[in-house]
């Protein structure tokens, strides 16, 4: 009889180590999770261990927003470079008029076909490279649509190549800093916050 008790008692003890080991893991889990929701609130990191680092996406309104803005500073520099150069306010004018709403908009498609790709995306920001190759790639088409407008619109191959030539040089630099200003701006990011259990 008391062996059999012995048993009983063992076969329990066992369960109890078994049962314990799981509360201890699901304590361990809640843990985890309520360390997630409050670095989240605290605006600290998005998501938990293991969360990608592309786990946000920008809206249209924010690609909107810095397309806009980015042409009135960019349009501003082309002003100031093509009266330099052409001496002329109505050349000036008509070549930022003429490519101020063409560019806008091909860098609001830009910026939302770059929101599908999470290369270079980190801790809920874009990392320098991914800003580095978004100014150079951007400048390039830049540089070939200021040209081309310049040199349509002056009648002057040599004054529209000193016109894009000196805005590719400033503006190249320009549009990297703006890009890391706003890899630091929370408006317009959408998170998307995966846990695994």
């Amino acid at each position: 009889m008391i062996r059999q008790i012995d048993r009983k008692i063992q076969n329990y003890e066992k369960k109890q180590e078994a049962y314990t080991a799981k509360l201890d893991a699901a304590k361990a889990e809640l843990e985890k999770f309520q360390a997630a929701k409050n670095r989240y609130l605290e605006g600290l990191t998005i998501g938990g261990e293991g969360a990608s680092d592309t786990s946000f996406s920008e809206t249209t309104a924010r690609s909107l927003v810095k397309s806009m803005m980015w042409r009135v500073i960019a349009g501003s520099v082309t002003f100031f470079t093509s009266l330099r150069f052409s001496g002329s306010m109505s050349t000036a004018l008509s070549i930022v008029g003429s490519d101020f709403f063409s560019k806008a908009a091909t860098m609001f498609i830009g910026e939302r076909l770059m929101n599908k790709s999470g290369a270079g995306r980190k801790s809920g920001a874009d990392g320098v490279g991914r800003s580095l190759a978004k100014a150079l790639l951007w400048r390039l088409f830049a540089i070939c649509n200021t040209l081309t407008m310049s040199w349509l619109i002056a009648k002057d191959l040599s004054m529209a190549s000193k016109i894009a030539g000196s805005d590719a040089v400033f503006k190249t630099g320009l549009m990297f800093f703006y890009e890391r200003a706003w890899a630091k701006i929370e408006w317009g990011k959408e998170y998307s916050i995966e846990f695994s259990i």
